[in-house]
């Protein structure tokens, strides 16, 4: 199987993305050393991009990752450092959203 492309779209409540964000790349290191990832970062809205961006807000982030297949982004998705970062952001987090893609052949 090809690779897998992963955006989460994280909705953080009013004024906790800040402190989502300390967490989440507090975890980076270890996600990174996972078997399979070959990216993994929060992004955000680029500031004066123009009239071509559509912005997603002060309280959204946006995970951009890639991993060498779907049986790689299985194993992250239940990895105990996944599972102890979601418990850790439960209660920061009003909505998250994630799109898996495959390249198109």
């Amino acid at each position: 199987m090809s690779t897998v492309h992963v955006f989460a779209i994280i909705t953080a409540k009013p004024g906790q993305r800040e402190a989502v964000l300390e967490l989440f790349n507090a975890n980076v290191p270890t996600v990174l050393a996972e078997d399979g990832c070959i990216a993994y970062e929060a992004t955000v809205d680029t500031e004066n991009a123009g009239p071509m961006q559509t912005l997603f807000g002060p309280d959204i982030f946006v995970v951009v990752e890639k991993w060498a297949s779907m049986a790689a982004l299985g194993a992250h998705a239940t990895s105990e450092h996944m599972k102890a970062y979601s418990a850790s952001t439960k209660d920061m987090l009003a909505d998250r959203v994630i799109h898996i893609l495959s390249p198109f052949q």
